[in-house]
């Protein structure tokens, strides 16, 4: 029992957090590349925030459920509807058995996220669920989804405590042009005073050969002090790397574990999700910030996630004495709020 994949869309994959700890061996941590997203989807239908999800690119797909469970949808508007009817976006909503489920285009953002009460029933492999396109690992039999699949679900409910109360602020669409805080370094010094300028300065567009590997941009010349190769050293996400051509690389979930070009800044964690909504032509400028701030804005954001869940897990049961004109009543709750 499971999902049926009536159409795949343009780039369907299962993805959780991502896999740490193998980048010495060359495995890359991959996993979802709007992380926020993904966590507030996994909120809604109560799993564990990094419970591994459905990630849509662009385009879509169509999908069946063969049994009834309760759903989640959050990242970019693709007009989801359930057997025609609109579904609205982040909300935790029960799709009965055999009901139809349509994504279209992304009309803001690029990527949506689609979780599961229960999550998927696919193997952990080094400690994730994440597909790993480039070296076909992990997710659903390694690869995006085809037409045919039969997604397993490992443990579907078709209600979760406070339905009723989980859903999410509407959403405003996604903006086209963003501001992306950085972390200098580590090795502006291999930039002359002019390229870090053009970096902090200037509006870069992103091309149509980004994907989950990278986000590349073009715009103006990042001029360096001298030679733009270093010994190849780590590569974390975010790290901004430009080559002798000039141009930034944004690196994303699936980036390689190590590289030679000189890294400009590091994107930090709470912004990453931003660069992952951008679809070719937005633009995208960088600020630099300190380390410091870079923790308050990661520590300020786990805060929220447990407040969301906190709020969504409320529970009131027990004995209540309730006055209404003059007249008490004893009023039992049993369920939660």
């Amino acid at each position: 029992m499971g999902i049926q994949v009536l159409q795949p869309g343009l780039l369907t994959t299962v993805q959780d957090q991502g896999r740490f700890g193998h980048q010495r061996i060359g495995m890359s941590p991959a996993g979802a590349m709007d992380l926020h997203a993904m966590r507030l989807a996994n909120l809604l239908v109560d799993n564990d925030r990094d419970e591994a999800v459905l990630e849509m690119t662009m385009l879509g797909p169509k999908l069946q459920f063969t049994r009834g469970c309760v759903f989640a949808v959050t990242g970019a508007d693709m007009g989801a509807r359930l057997d025609g009817e609109m579904v609205p976006w982040g909300c935790a909503v029960t799709a009965p058995a055999g009901s139809v489920l349509q994504f279209g285009a992304a009309r803001s953002g690029c990527r949506a996220y689609l979780a599961v009460a229960g999550g998927f029933d696919v193997p952990v492999l080094y400690g994730s669920k994440s597909t790993l396109l480039r070296s076909s690992l992990g997710g659903f039999q390694g690869r995006k989804i085809q037409t045919g699949d039969l997604l397993p679900l490992a443990a579907p409910r078709t209600e979760v405590a406070n339905q009723g109360l989980r859903r999410l602020p509407p959403q405003p669409p996604f903006s086209r042009s963003i501001t992306v805080r950085v972390i200098p370094g580590p090795q502006e010094d291999r930039f002359s005073q002019r390229g870090l300028d053009t970096f902090y300065h200037s509006a870069f567009t992103v091309t149509d050969k980004s994907d989950r590997m990278g986000c590349r941009l073009s715009g103006p010349k990042i001029e360096h002090s001298g030679d733009p190769n270093i010994i190849s050293d780590g590569i974390p996400l975010g790290a901004v790397q430009v080559p002798g051509s000039g141009a930034p690389m944004i690196m994303m979930s699936e980036h390689q574990g190590s590289g030679g070009y000189a890294k400009i800044a590091n994107v930090i964690s709470v912004d990453i999700p931003l660069v992952a909504q951008c679809p070719p032509g937005a633009e995208i400028r960088f600020q630099a910030v300190t380390v410091e701030e870079a923790q308050r804005l990661y520590l300020t954001q786990l805060s929220e996630y447990d407040r969301l869940e906190q709020m969504f897990r409320r529970e009131l049961a027990g004995s209540y004495q309730v006055t209404v004109n003059g007249r008490t009543f004893q009023v039992e709750i049993t369920a939660a709020w």
